[in-house]
């Protein structure tokens, strides 16, 4: 069992950058591929990135490839979202979710977390 907890997330303006924190507990998060998600007001919710446990592969939706970065400290239990030059496109409640599977599909993540909130102003 894992459970998780976002923090990080606030209103920036555009072109500011904002790091999301995934604080997990329980020791299984070291061996479970993790997530970030996003959902915003009226649209389905859509894959932003995700890391496989040992760090050593990571995928990116073309929406955010070389302006975010998800990274990881299994010794801290704890995953990151860089999110660098933020546009009001991103604007959303964030989620970062962890499983078996390294995988951007959100049915192959069991745990989630309660998400946090990012704001992007024009």
């Amino acid at each position: 069992q894992v459970h998780l907890v976002e923090s990080g997330g606030g209103l920036v303006q555009a072109e500011s950058s904002l790091r999301l924190s995934c604080a997990a507990s329980g020791s299984a998060f070291s061996r479970y591929a993790m997530a970030w998600f996003r959902q915003a007001p009226g649209k389905e919710r859509e894959f932003v990135a995700a890391i496989a446990w040992s760090s050593s592969s990571t995928y990116y939706a073309n929406s955010v490839k070389g302006r975010f970065t998800i990274s990881r400290d299994n010794a801290e239990n704890t995953g990151y979202l860089q999110m660098n030059n933020l546009n009001p496109e991103d604007t959303a409640v964030y989620y970062c979710a962890a499983g078996e599977y390294f995988s951007s599909y959100h049915d192959e993540y069991p745990y989630w977390g309660q998400g946090t909130q990012v704001t992007v102003s024009s």
